[in-house]
């Protein structure tokens, strides 16, 4: 379950994150709120249908059921982000200028909001299949709070980075000024949380100290004689404590904690709960838990990585033209919308098969310790058992981050008899690692030699194309976009075509001031000679002069004057460009020296 969840709230975070505010909702707020509250009856509705109506009658039933409702919640949510635009009216909660951190908040709040309609309809049967009597209040509590641990980080990290933004210090400023200022304190504050955080979750779930007494010192025996510290041992009331299961959290000793639920305790004997223990110290022992985080460092890693070139792969497409026609959407919302379903896929695939993959094995490492702390199997196996339940219902429950009950029974009995698969199993775990970390490396060289600038500045080419397409085909007698279309074809050196663009922008309209500047401009400083004409560029610059005598329009007459061999007109415009536009005066100035003290070029006039 708890992985599960952190793979929901992730991508919830993304659709968030990639979405962003609209400028203006498609629909208006009556209309949306009707359509808000029909979608949610009817996810009600589906909720209901799918634990009273047709009620899972076994634990496997049961999590897949809820785990289809989950994914139907994200689907729900996505709908209210991407068509609703649920975004644009989180704006109006109070606070939101100064801290647009609580937009995103709102939208986890809905989506968690959603979840609970999943766990409210499902209580009931989840208490008839295991046994359990959880009240509706302690029961949604409990899903709550699990969560916001969950979500705690993001949460505290995305506080910070807005609280920075308004900082009045000024050398606070000065370094989120800075190109790796605000990455820099994020970092910071970062690794203080990954600190601090166990002991802020800790008080969020309610632990408390395993109080004194035989057993409590027995276990601390248990962890002097392997020479782990905790900080300390709590009891953990998930779901009331009725859940049997422990862990461990912390990167520090300082501030790492081992939780064992009141359930397990009354549940296990001293032996096997020594069991449970050494498995928890095997995680300590073997560094799963900075393992883990840099494999959340690796996801983030290569999902930059890849998002550049998926990009600007997409645009190479006709597909965001496509679905611009269909969708009347715009190119970033689209392009959004793609982004976050790549994104999806990679964290599916990532979290599901790749970090699947090294859980399963991690947690068969912690059995393994156990097996080697004991002497022997049986304490942890008849702790499985127990987890079980009666008949073993959910023994062979299947599960992407653990090898099911069953299979972990088997293996550590095959390795009680045959200790050599312990050697085995530690060596394929080490190798499987290593071609991570090469793996790992290869993004971070990738990474670095990657020409961002190049990628990044084909993309945007790419995508001004399509947009300009697009709108030039729903809008073909504007003569602004095929002013645009000039400019993109200037940019990417197509001056004929470029050349045809403005002339079909100025038959449209004829008294177009930018579309006249361009193309003289064109027509004076292209890198291919052939286009060159200077006579009819200085017609069109002096008309754009008289239509619009703004500072680049004036540069533009002086430069055609100067090359048509005009000196003491091209000296005239200079300096009425410099008096229009004194902020950029170093180039203006620049140009003026230039046709003051140079020699006047050859005269040209090649046609096009």
């Amino acid at each position: 379950m708890p992985y599960n969840n952190l793979i929901y709230l992730l991508v919830v975070i993304l659709i968030l994150a990639t979405r962003g505010v609209p400028e203006e909702p498609q629909f208006s707020g009556l209309v949306t709120l009707l359509l808000l509250g029909v979608k949610t009856a009817l996810f009600f509705g589906l909720c209901h249908h799918h634990f009273r109506r047709r009620p899972p009658v076994e634990a496997s039933a049961y999590f897949g059921t809820e785990q289809r409702l989950a994914l139907m919640a994200i689907l729900n949510f996505a709908v209210d982000v991407y068509l609703l635009d649920i975004q644009y009216y989180f704006t109006t909660i109070p606070g939101t200028a100064a801290l647009p951190t609580l937009i995103p908040y709102a939208g986890v709040a809905l989506f968690l909001s959603y979840l609970m309609l999943v766990w409210n309809r499902g209580r009931p049967v989840y208490n008839l299949i295991f046994q359990a009597d959880h009240p509706p209040r302690a029961f949604l509590t409990s899903n709550l709070k699990f969560n916001l641990v969950i979500l705690l980080p993001w949460l505290m990290i995305t506080l910070v980075a807005d609280l920075l933004r308004l900082t009045p210090l000024e050398p606070v400023k000065q370094l989120l000024a800075s190109a790796w200022g605000e990455p820099l304190l994020i970092l910071i504050f970062f690794s203080l949380l990954l600190l601090v955080f166990p002991w802020l979750a800790t008080r969020l779930w309610g632990c408390r100290p395993l109080p004194p007494g035989p057993l409590r010192h027995r276990l601390e025996q248990l962890l002097r004689r392997h020479r782990v510290k905790f900080r300390e041992i709590m009891l953990w009331p998930l779901f009331e404590g009725r859940l049997l299961t422990a862990g461990v959290m912390g990167l520090s000793r300082h501030f790492r904690y081992l939780l064992i639920t009141p359930g397990l305790l009354r549940k296990v004997n001293e032996e096997e709960l020594e069991a449970v223990v050494a498995h928890e110290i095997g995680h300590v022992k073997h560094r799963h838990l900075p393992l883990y985080l840099l494999f959340f460092l690796g996801f983030a890693l290569f999902a930059h990585l890849i998002s550049l070139p998926l990009l600007v792969l997409f645009l190479e497409t006709d597909l965001l033209a496509l679905i611009m026609a269909v969708s009347d959407q715009s190119p970033a919302a689209i392009i959004g919308l793609l982004g976050t379903i790549a994104l999806i896929i990679l964290l599916i695939v990532y979290f599901r098969f790749l970090f699947g993959y090294f859980m399963r094995n991690f947690e068969r490492q912690a059995d393994l310790y156990a097996l080697t702390a004991m002497g022997h199997a049986a304490p942890l196996i008849q702790v499985f058992e127990k987890i079980a339940g009666p008949g073993g219902r959910i023994r062979d429950l299947p599960s992407w981050h653990h090898f099911s009950l069953g299979q972990r029974i088997n293996f550590l009995a095959a390795c009680e008899d045959n200790p050599r698969l312990i050697k085995k199993h530690h060596r394929k775990v080490r190798l499987s690692l290593v071609l991570f970390l090469l793996l790992l490396g290869g993004g971070v060289a990738a990474l670095w030699q990657m020409p961002d600038e190049l990628a990044t500045e084909r993309a945007q080419i790419r995508l001004a194309e399509t947009i300009v397409m697009e709108k030039l085909r729903t809008e073909p007698e504007s003569p602004e976009w095929q002013q645009h279309l000039g400019d993109l074809r200037y940019f990417q050196g197509q001056y004929r075509a470029a050349i045809a663009a403005y002339q079909q922008a100025l038959e449209l309209d004829p008294e177009r001031p930018e579309a006249l500047n361009n193309l003289a401009w064109l027509l004076l400083t292209a890198e291919d000679p052939a286009v060159h004409d200077y006579p009819r560029a200085l017609k069109l610059a002096q008309r754009a002069a008289e239509l619009a005598p703004r500072a680049h329009v004036l540069d533009t007459l002086a430069t055609a004057w100067w090359l048509n061999g005009r000196r003491d007109k091209a000296v005239a415009a200079a300096e009425a460009a410099l008096d229009a536009d004194p902020d950029n005066g170093e180039y203006y100035r620049q140009q003026l020296e230039k046709f003051r003290q140079q020699e006047l070029p050859q005269q040209q006039g090649n046609k096009p």
